[in-house]
C-alpha cells in the first residue's frame, strides 16, 4: 500500500534511503546521494507539505518517494534537449527502496500517473538502473537539468 508518510515513519524512511544509497554506491553511482542525502530536515519538510509517500506492507516500510504538484525550480532550465510539453505537471523525486519488494519503481510511477498524466523526474547520469526503469515505464529522456547544488541530472518526462 502507498500512503502519506508521517513523522513517526522517519527512522524507517532513513533506513530505506540508507539501503538505497548503499545499493547505488555498489552499482557505480557513488555521488548522487552522497553526504547522507536526502537529509532529515528535507524529509520532514516533505512530510509537512504532504509530499512524501511510503510503501507500507503491514507496517513495514520498504520504499519512499516525494511527489510534488506544480512547477519545480530545477526543471525551469533544460539543456541538450527540450521538454515534451509546457503544460502543468507533477514531479517525482527521491525514489528509494530497501530491495525487499520487486516492482517498487513501477508501483511509484503508476501511483503518480493515476494522479497526474504529465510527470517529470530526473536522475544522475551514473544511475543506469533508474534510467532503464524510467524508459521501461514510458518516460522519454529530454535533456539535462541542474539540481540544487549545481550538478547535472538526466531529465525525463511522460505525457
Amino acid at each position: 500500500m502507498i500512503r502519506l508518510a508521517r513523522r513517526e515513519d522517519l527512522e524507517e524512511i532513513e533506513r530505506v534511503y540508507d539501503t538505497a544509497r548503499d545499493f547505488m554506491f555498489a552499482h557505480g553511482n557513488t555521488t548522487q546521494w552522497a553526504n547522507g542525502y536526502p537529509w532529515r530536515d528535507l524529509l520532514e519538510s516533505d512530510i509537512d507539505k504532504g509530499e512524501l509517500f511510503v510503501f507500507d506492507d503491514n507496517g513495514k516500510i520498504y520504499g519512499v518517494f516525494a511527489f510534488t504538484a506544480g512547477e519545480d525550480e530545477t526543471y525551469k532550465v533544460i539543456e541538450n534537449g527540450e521538454w515534451i510539453s509546457d503544460e502543468p505537471y507533477s514531479a517525482i523525486h527521491r525514489v528509494g527502496s530497501d530491495g525487499t519488494h520487486k516492482g517498487v519503481m513501477k508501483e511509484c510511477f503508476d501511483f503518480c500517473r493515476q494522479r497526474c498524466s504529465h510527470l517529470r523526474i530526473d536522475t544522475h547520469e551514473d544511475n543506469y538502473i533508474m534510467q532503464s526503469a524510467l524508459t521501461k515505464c514510458g518516460f522519454k529522456k529530454c535533456g539535462v537539468i541542474y539540481v540544487y547544488d549545481g550538478t547535472p541530472r538526466v531529465a525525463f518526462e511522460i505525457v
